[in-house]
């Protein structure tokens, strides 16, 4: 099956009423930032919290029913997960779904509840997709690609009749990039409607598999991963999807994973939304555009995240923005220095969240004893007027790791 109008057109239709509407959103703060005019895709919206709803979907719907009755199976980081037991449980047939060990478990658990089978297995999505062409060829179950299919990017695409929809003088679509599944057929789409509309391509660095691609001139695999965004973490991108991604993606950018700890922190605060880290890609690609002006589009391909990651994100960015940190002075062990270090913050408008005193850092505790503070500011430059006020009082304060704080 070739990506053609026709079967977009018809990949709509399929999913109409089955799909969660997703209208743009103007965001005013990521404009101010970019000088340009934003608008936010919230695909972490969708029924299933992800994007993937639309592929699954609509490929189970041109499967027979010989090919339905001996059950699906897949590999999937979680997205996909839900997307086919949700497209398996709408068709009355059982599904097999094979993930990596490290899933968040909030997506495992969301894949259960769906009704699908859960085989956790390997440490990487390759190594998922590995078992789960074994069970494929063993139980002789029907496979649903993730994303190296054109029918599943066909309905992945469908995002892009919606951006024109809401937007119709669209210049930019930034699209995450793991396997290459959804930018393809948003690309490739996005090419039939209107060619003049650029379609860049962000995928993390720590797994910039796509980016290896173009450069070779067809897909390869890379030696390892390393990347927060799982939704991505992939070694080699799909060979049937690739040759629509050569023709019809414009740029790619990758993006260190700091950019995506910044990014969360970004979204939360400014638009009350949890974006799982694949979907921050094209948050943090904003930062990357070499243009102004332009009404850009932000596609965030899912929200599946679990608290503690969410949790580790908010602390991490908060420590990045220099809103927390932690600050080392030692000072003699008397009655009064402790109260005295704590008005030098609190006149500075510092928030003391943790104090550690340790006497047993010197020998002689009359010289010195360690004083640890970790507080909260608004910012590096706050953070610095802190640090040089207690300069100036006569300690030698020094930053230290504020991550300690967490463990």
């Amino acid at each position: 099956m070739a990506m053609t109008l026709e079967d977009f057109k018809a990949a709509r239709k399929v999913l109409e009423g089955v799909i969660t509407p997703t209208p743009l959103v103007h965001s005013p703060a990521f404009s101010a930032a970019c000088g340009n005019q934003v608008y936010l895709k919230p695909e972490n919206l969708q029924v299933t919290g992800a994007y993937k709803i639309r592929g699954a979907y609509y490929k189970v719907s041109t499967l027979d029913e010989e090919q339905k009755a001996r059950g699906l199976i897949t590999a999937s980081a979680g997205n996909h997960a839900q997307g086919v037991a949700y497209a398996a449980r709408a068709a009355g047939c059982k599904a097999t779904i094979v993930m990596p060990t490290t899933t968040p478990l909030v997506k495992v658990n969301n894949t259960k509840a769906l009704g699908a089978q859960v085989v956790l297995s390997g440490s990487t999505f390759d190594d998922a997709a590995e078992k789960a062409h074994e069970l494929e060829k063993a139980q002789g179950l029907t496979y649903i690609p993730p994303f190296n299919d054109a029918t599943v990017s066909t309905g992945q695409g469908t995002i892009a009749y919606e951006i024109f929809s809401d937007l119709p003088d669209v210049d930019i679509i930034l699209v995450p990039i793991g396997g290459g599944g959804l930018c393809a057929g948003v690309a490739t789409l996005t090419k039939l409607l209107n060619p003049n509309v650029q379609v860049i391509g962000v995928e993390p660095s720590g797994a910039a598999s796509m980016k290896a691609a173009l450069e070779a001139g067809h897909p390869v695999t890379l030696d390892s991963v390393d990347t927060i965004a799982d939704g991505v973490a992939v070694k080699t991108v799909g060979d049937v999807v690739f040759p629509y991604i050569q023709k019809n993606v414009d740029h790619i950018l990758t993006i260190d994973d700091s950019e995506l700890v910044d990014a969360f922190l970004d979204m939360m605060e400014k638009h009350k939304m949890v974006v799982e880290n694949a979907g921050l890609l094209t948050i943090a690609a904003l930062n990357h555009l070499d243009c102004q002006g332009k009404n850009v589009v932000s596609v965030l391909s899912g929200g599946n995240m679990d608290v503690i990651t969410m949790s580790s994100l908010v602390q991490h960015g908060l420590i990045n923005r220099g809103r927390v940190f932690t600050f080392s002075v030692q000072l003699p062990d008397r009655p009064g220095e402790l109260l005295r270090v704590a008005s030098i913050v609190a006149r500075e408008k510092g928030n003391v969240i943790k104090l550690e005193h340790n006497q047993f850092v010197s020998i002689n505790r009359q010289s010195a004893v360690e004083l640890r503070v970790t507080l909260e500011a608004f910012g590096h430059e706050h953070k610095k007027t802190i640090l040089d006020a207690l300069t100036r009082e006569g300690y030698e304060a020094r930053e230290v790791n504020t991550a300690d704080f967490y463990n």
